[in-house]
């Protein structure tokens, strides 16, 4: 029977998921838990399953074998209820590039449901730092301008789950500490975030757990040295076999 009230979780386990694509298998019995308060790092190299892992946490695509519950509920049974929980930035940043930056934001509100779209738009353009920017069209502005509207537009309606496909894409140094001192935040809220990201010497330190995947399949990360060397290591002892 499908949820009528809001699904609440605090962990979410993914168990042996796999997914595929006819042949190809983008994710090979893929398994790991988190919790709320902790921030998980997808890390590998293009095309190793991180946005199709991604999708799938998202409920945008379904595992092909497997499964994944958020606390008690799954997709299949919650269904809407659970996808109010969940923001997600993808590499498509999902907004409107002929409306101004309050009005995408004031739109998505909306479709969120959000008492007062205008004042959430106000405050995320503010977080967003794009307050002198409010009025003009998206399509003028930079990809870093679109980034930082796109990540506040996936976290208007403060969702359990944040998803981030490469939220760093475009970003100069100054977005980058925002968007760290963002991301701590989230976690302190109890927020549960995952991402995909090459960017390893800004996440150092940042991760609760980071995992490497290869081929679609979860290696382990040695506990050595800087996530970049941890990183190095475990991609070389990998092509070594």
């Amino acid at each position: 029977m499908p949820y009528s009230e809001p699904v609440h979780f605090e962990r979410i386990t993914v168990a042996d998921v796999s997914r595929h694509f006819g042949r190809r298998r983008a994710l090979s019995r893929v398994s790991f838990d988190c919790a709320a308060g902790q921030i998980v790092g997808l890390l590998g190299p293009n095309g190793a399953g991180k946005s199709t892992l991604l999708s799938v946490l998202a409920t945008l695509a379904a595992p092909s074998t497997g499964s994944v519950r958020y606390g008690a509920a799954t997709p299949g049974a919650a269904g809407a209820a659970l996808r109010a929980q969940i923001g997600f930035l993808s590499h498509d940043l999902q907004l409107y590039p002929e409306l101004s930056a309050r009005e995408n934001l004031e739109f998505f509100a909306g479709l969120h449901g959000l008492d007062d779209p205008r004042r959430e738009a106000a405050d995320a353009l503010a977080r967003a730092g794009l307050d002198d920017r409010a009025d003009d069209v998206v399509e003028g502005f930079s990809r870093g301008m679109r980034q930082r509207l796109a990540l506040e537009r996936a976290l208007l309606h403060e969702p359990r789950l944040a998803l981030f496909d490469e939220p760093f894409t475009g970003l100069d140094e100054a977005s980058c500490v925002k968007l760290v001192r963002r991301l701590r935040s989230l976690r302190a809220d109890r927020r549960i975030v995952v991402l995909a990201t090459h960017d390893l010497d800004i996440v150092d330190g940042l991760l609760d757990q980071a995992l490497l995947l290869r081929a679609g399949r979860l290696r382990p990360l040695g506990g050595e040295g800087t996530l970049r060397e941890r990183y190095r290591a475990a991609v070389a002892s990998g092509e070594a076999r």
